[in-house]
């Protein structure tokens, strides 16, 4: 379908998609009341006389309706509001753009498969980097990746947060301002055996005031959160499920082996820079 539409051409969108298939005003009003007959509700019906105003008019429909004309027509929902004005690929990188106050979890939605999803391109410079985070609250640029692509990061079961530059929980096996994947489906202490520290896992876990990423053990109804022996953190205690819960199991990794903020050697500063 075209690309986004002023409200007063909207309406003969519509008309021409209906006329294209063929169809009359009444089939459209038939159609619409097998919808209503499925969802238990009114709303959904169309009748000759609203469709009428809605074709020759910048009437704007209600969620109802125009839910039942992509039924009706065949059409993606998002297309249809695509032609108000409203598109629903712009909803992630809008959130982006409006941050809440507090730290929350996001996931990626995926309208159209067949198309390509905004996917974060530059970070925000102005964004607390000292604190735990996911990674949808930081993305100052997206760009367009084929979502082909993206299935292969396993966007579907998983979640991306990023480790604060002031949590050394896990340090040096995890280092602040790394990020890390999460598979949500996984929020339970795994009573696992492991002979190593990079065999143990790791959790991301939300607290009251924000999050941590940590190794964990529950013992009754208190989930502690157990450091890095050379991290200097010290051991933490929560509710289990009432101070803190579990977001899921970290199953990923991407860090940096350079701190982003070290200064450059006195050789490096030394170097002419590139035109």
């Amino acid at each position: 379908m075209p690309e986004t539409n002023s409200i007063s051409s909207a309406g003969e969108e519509l008309k021409e998609l209906r006329l294209r298939l063929g169809m009359t005003t009444r089939d459209v009003t038939d159609l619409s009341r097998k919808i209503v007959d499925s969802e238990g509700n009114e709303e959904f019906h169309i009748s000759n006389n609203w469709l009428s105003n809605i074709e020759n008019s910048e009437s704007v429909p209600s969620i109802y309706k125009l839910y039942s004309l992509s039924v009706i027509y065949h059409v993606k929902f998002g297309d249809l509001l695509q032609l108000y004005g409203v598109d629903v690929q712009k909803i992630s990188k809008l959130q982006i753009e409006m941050p809440l106050p507090q730290t929350h979890l996001t996931p990626i939605e995926v309208f159209d498969e067949a198309g390509a999803v905004t996917f974060p391109i530059a970070f925000d410079r102005g964004f607390d980097r000292g604190k735990t985070n996911l990674l949808s609250r930081m993305v100052e640029i997206w760009g367009e990746v084929p979502i082909a692509v993206i299935r292969h990061l396993d966007v579907r079961h998983s979640m991306y947060g990023y480790i604060g530059l002031e949590d050394r929980t896990l340090y040096p096996l995890l280092r602040p301002g790394s990020f890390v994947q999460i598979d949500p489906r996984i929020k339970k202490i795994l009573p696992l055996k492991w002979q190593t520290d990079y065999e143990r896992p790791i959790y991301f876990v939300e607290l009251r005031d924000g999050y941590v990423c940590s190794w964990c053990e529950l013992q009754g109804n208190q989930l502690i959160l157990v450091p890095h022996p050379s991290s200097g953190c010290a051991i933490r205690q929560f509710k289990y499920e009432i101070e803190a819960e579990i977001v899921g199991r970290v199953t990923g990794l991407a860090m940096r082996i350079v701190p982003p903020d070290e200064p450059a050697t006195a050789e490096t500063a030394r170097l002419p820079k590139q035109p």
